[in-house]
């Protein structure tokens, strides 16, 4: 048995990176020992037995516990990255709010999530629809200086961080990996964006593979740092309604984005509804149930006075034939407007070959 270190936080970075040990297993052994994490690493194997939920297993790993610290530091430095221990500058508050808040903090960027902060979370299997709206409520909610959080995951988080970074504001992302990490490897550069003016965030050591047990993990930080929780898509299981759930137990408000009634991808936000969440389909909406009063303002475009897309409207989408058919127009000059439009961001072109609102 070696020596613990001195420094808390230290000992709270090596419990940290114990396997099998986490935040509630350190809540017992600070409970078990008058908060004095230094006395559980130099305990004897009956006194660590004698911690409720502290097996032979993880006593042995307690008793044997070995990480170089300073080694840590030193890697992280070297990547650009911050280790945070509670109380120290940038360690958010709101964190405090959990029963099993984390043990240390890998931070890349220039700030952390303040007090006004949203999580809009959804599936990696979204609609277009899903994407576009995950798009304009970040972008809404930056444009009033509210945080963007998600999980830098493909599908709506990527269209959340995005919406928020071209809307000129902040946006966090909480992994479920190493920091070091970046997956998809495609959203390489938009984390790079993301850190100038946000951050990215995980509680776990560097070269922690992604796991069953990550992910979940990472879902009730994402719902710790937030007032509110948008879920934009999901189906009836996965990680956004397991954030949903946290954010519920929480006290947060839980708010839900409705979509097609045959979409699976829209399943789990109308259960969610169904269940109390408050559905909502604007920006507007959300701040509005977070008791800010209408202050988005909507960008602007000649694409959004353009007659044509009253014609798709209610998820409607169309060719050029049709949309001929629909506004009295020539198929050449509707098809040249599907184009323009496409060009502009209003509409998005479908892999059947139809356009539908973005």
């Amino acid at each position: 048995m070696s020596a613990p270190p001195d420094s808390p936080a230290d000992q709270r970075l090596l419990l940290n990176a114990l396997p099998g040990v986490g935040p509630v297993t350190a809540r017992r052994l600070a409970e078990a020992f008058g908060g004095d994490l230094g006395r559980a690493l130099r305990a004897s194997r009956e006194e660590l037995l004698a911690v409720p939920g502290v097996g032979p297993a993880t006593a042995e790993t307690l008793r044997e516990a070995r990480f170089d610290c300073a080694a840590e530091r030193a890697r992280a430095a070297r990547l650009g990255f911050r280790i945070l221990s509670v109380g120290e500058p940038g360690w958010p508050e709101a964190l405090g709010h959990l029963w099993d808040p984390p043990l240390a903090l890998y931070a890349e960027g220039a700030a952390t999530p303040d007090a006004r902060a949203v999580a809009v979370v959804g599936t990696r299997r979204c609609t277009p629809y899903g994407q576009a709206r995950a798009r304009e409520i970040a972008a809404g909610l930056a444009r009033a200086g509210w945080w963007v959080v998600s999980g830098l995951a493909e599908g709506i988080d990527l269209a959340a961080h995005e919406g928020a970074l071209e809307a000129g504001g902040r946006t966090a992302a909480v992994l479920g990996h190493g920091l070091e990490r970046t997956h998809p490897s495609s959203a390489l550069r938009l984390r790079r964006r993301m850190a100038e003016t946000g951050c990215v965030l995980s509680e776990f050591p560097l070269g922690r593979p992604p796991d069953t047990r990550t992910f979940p993990q990472r879902n009730r930080l994402v719902a710790a740092l937030c007032r509110a929780v948008v879920v934009v898509e999901s189906d009836v299981a996965g990680g956004s309604q397991i954030t949903a759930r946290f954010a519920s137990e929480l006290g947060r408000t839980v708010c839900a984005v409705p979509g097609r009634a045959d979409s699976p991808a829209s399943r789990g936000c109308h259960a969610l509804i169904r269940d109390g969440a408050t559905l909502v389909t604007s920006a507007e909406q959300v701040l509005e149930e977070l008791g800010e009063g209408p202050t988005v303002v909507a960008p602007t475009t000649d694409a959004a006075e353009d007659p044509a897309l009253a014609h798709f409207g209610g998820g409607e989408a169309h060719d050029a034939a049709s949309l001929a058919a629909a506004s009295g127009a020539d198929v050449a000059s509707a098809a040249v407007t599907l184009t323009r439009l496409e060009i502009e961001g209003a509409l998005r072109r479908r892999p059947d070959g139809r356009h539908e609102r973005a």
